[in-house]
């Protein structure tokens, strides 16, 4: 079967890029218009699909342009629905596309593996009944992927199960905050030089070819195994991680200064929530 489209095999379920799918169908209408539409047939947001950005490179002239776009990571089942809502002969042959992909995704071979990874899964948590060891355990799965670096929302999982109660969103929020990602500009919610110099966090770059013939970069920021180890110690050591809200309060004034205006409200809620875990 012919690639037509990359699809991700990374979640539960098979995802593609709405922006690629736009680009496929030669749309007349520009993405930005166009998948607003689509959202109306009925599809959630976080269940559905979900927003990310990319970087698109393009060659104009003699330089290399980039630019920030605004994608869409959508489920199979979104894709196939927007295919057939388009009827045209495009639509109709990324859907035939799609269907097979599906159909090889719930071949009994495909079922068996994934079958066999989650049992294997609930196996290794089943054997982890002793409560106070379950920190521990958590901990040592982070270190023994030391290897390999992992998303945000990840390393939100992993903090969580050794105690310290926080989200993706939260994580987010919180390494913005204190100066371990990016808060404005082009490079919001990359690494900065703080991070990268104490190599706790690295960039995926992925190049896609456009169907016109440009390219573009997809950003995805990954927190390394030294990382991971780094974060779980920080948010697990409660002393260790809120000592900046005992009396650090013009360093955050600092970091209230230098956001952008949509970040100063969660700069400020963070902080008086830090000042009140502080207390406690």
């Amino acid at each position: 079967m012919n690639e037509l489209l990359k699809v991700n095999y990374d979640n539960e379920r098979i995802t593609l890029s709405a922006r690629e799918l736009h680009e496929y169908l030669e749309v007349g209408t520009q993405f930005k218009d166009w998948f607003p539409r689509m959202k109306e047939y009925g599809f959630t947001e976080g269940v559905d699909f979900n927003p990310l950005k990319i970087e698109q490179v393009r060659i104009e002239g003699n330089r290399e342009v980039k630019r920030e776009l605004q994608d869409y990571q959508i489920t199979l089942d979104m894709a196939k629905e927007i295919a057939m809502i388009q009827r045209s002969e495009k639509g109709k042959q990324v859907r035939q596309y799609f269907i097979q992909i599906e159909k090889d995704w719930n071949s009994p071979d495909k079922v068996m593996a994934r079958a066999l990874n989650i049992a294997n899964q609930r196996i290794e948590t089943l054997q982890i009944e002793n409560k106070e060891l379950k920190p521990k355990a958590f901990f040592a799965d982070a270190v023994a992927t030391a290897e390999s670096s992992c998303l945000v929302g990840k390393l939100a999982k992993i903090i969580k199960a050794n105690g310290c109660d926080i989200g993706q969103k939260r994580l987010f929020e919180w390494l913005r905050a204190n100066g371990y990602l990016m808060c404005r500009g082009e490079a919001y919610n990359q690494p900065t030089q703080k991070s990268m110099e104490l190599g706790l966090m690295e960039i995926k770059k992925r190049v896609i070819d456009n169907p016109d013939g440009s390219k573009r970069v997809t950003t995805t920021t990954k927190i390394t195994g030294k990382g991971q180890v780094y974060f779980v110690n920080k948010f697990c050591k409660k002393d260790d991680w809120l000592s900046h809200a005992k009396g650090n309060k013009s360093l955050w004034r600092c970091r209230y200064k230098k956001a952008r205006k949509s970040d100063r409200i969660t700069l400020f809620k963070w902080w008086s929530w830090s000042e009140g875990q502080a207390n406690t």
